[in-house]
């Protein structure tokens, strides 16, 4: 199968909301709107896509109707000190505070209003014991 595009789709009951917090503090815009359905791109990435739909909608199989459940969105982003001193001063929930990782990240944690928990990344170098287990094209800088 060759993917033209990936993307996740988040399930929520509040998809105004959800879709307007990623608009508000992750530089996303709305390419598609309806009450049920919203396509965001990010406004400096346009391979970078979101969307949010409502989870009850007669679109799903109604085995999976419902809301995000175990899902983890990275954002790997230049300057993770950056992101986290604007997230607080947006009065976002900070779940795991900045710090740096022995396997090769410096990040923070933080959850949009669907419960998605949302880790962003910038790429460190791991320690010694971490970079044995990186393929050799893989390595953090």
């Amino acid at each position: 199968m060759k993917c033209s595009q990936f993307y996740p789709v988040i399930m929520t009951d509040r998809v105004a909301e959800t879709a307007r917090f990623y608009c508000d503090h992750f530089r996303f815009a709305p390419k598609f709107e309806s009450d049920w359905y919203v396509h965001l791109q990010s406004d400096e990435d346009p391979g970078v896509n979101i969307a949010i739909l409502s989870g009850d909608h007669e679109t799903i199989p109604e085995t999976g109707r419902g809301r995000v459940s175990g899902l983890l969105i990275n954002f790997e982003v230049a300057d993770v000190d950056a992101e986290h001193a604007r997230a607080r001063q947006a009065g976002l929930p900070i779940l795991l505070d900045l710090r740096d990782e022995p396997f090769g990240q410096r990040h923070f944690i933080t959850r949009d209003p669907a419960g998605v928990l949302i880790d962003i990344v910038t790429p460190i170098p791991p320690s010694p014991e971490f970079l044995a287990q990186y393929a050799e094209d893989a390595v953090p800088a």
